[in-house]
């Protein structure tokens, strides 16, 4: 079996016309090392980020119908960040079929981050030209399926007193509050307790080694009982 015919066997998609699939691998250094033009991926790379684009935004928002924009914006960065595209390169080995200039070789090209993520993202709009929009979000959707499987959107908020605050301030003219319930141990080592409430309302308590942790460990609480309610 040839490389390239490997390569479609772990993608899970056969090429129509392999030579989408070649011009995917071929990175613009080709093109500087020969100084002439010479067809490379950055016109597919184009192409294939709006197409991922779409499939997650699509697949995000039927998945997850209680998070708001700013939410699913968020999620859908991380998803398609240039470390989370380099990583999928290389679980499908991209890097070892990518065509590159001599200079680029040698310099580590093969598995710089950048080269890899252009290339799934090149790979994405390959098969969205081969097989269509179907074929090609079927590939995405299977290829981001682990990383779906472990997705909660909650997970990693970085602020999710503002992410609280954000959601209220769709909705009502009051913002959050915070209270603290308690604070004990000993000054190297002390446990705080706080109530988010909205409008008098308790929300949710958090625990955490500062107020501000504990304010913070609230509204995340706060974030998930809200989502349970919309979902249930």
């Amino acid at each position: 079996m040839s490389a390239l015919a490997e390569l479609q066997a772990r993608l899970g998609y056969f090429f129509r016309d392999e030579n989408l699939l070649r011009l995917a691998l071929t990175h613009p250094s080709i093109a500087h090392e020969q100084n002439q033009p010479q067809p490379h991926n950055q016109r597919l790379e184009f192409l294939g980020d709006s197409v991922l684009g779409l499939a997650l935004s699509r697949e995000l928002y039927e998945k997850f119908p209680e998070a708001d924009e700013g939410l699913l914006t968020k999620t859908r960065a991380k998803l398609v960040n240039a470390m989370s595209l380099a990583a999928h390169s290389r679980a499908l080995n991209l890097g070892a079929q990518l065509v590159l200039s001599r200079g680029e070789e040698n310099t580590g090209g093969r598995d710089r981050a950048s080269a890899l993520a252009d290339s799934f993202e090149s790979l994405v709009g390959a098969i969205f030209l081969d097989g269509g929009f179907e074929a090609a979000r079927e590939f995405i959707l299977r290829d981001f399926a682990a990383d779906f499987s472990e997705l909660d959107l909650l997970t990693g908020i970085e602020n999710p007193k503002g992410e609280l605050q954000e959601l209220f301030q769709s909705k009502s003219p009051v913002a959050p509050s915070y209270q603290l319930i308690s604070a004990d141990g000993p000054d190297h080592d002390r446990r705080f307790e706080c109530a988010v409430l909205h409008d008098g309302v308790e929300l949710a308590r958090g625990h955490g080694k500062s107020k501000k942790a504990a304010e913070s460990t609230a509204a995340l609480a706060a974030l998930k009982i809200l989502r349970e309610k919309v979902t249930s």
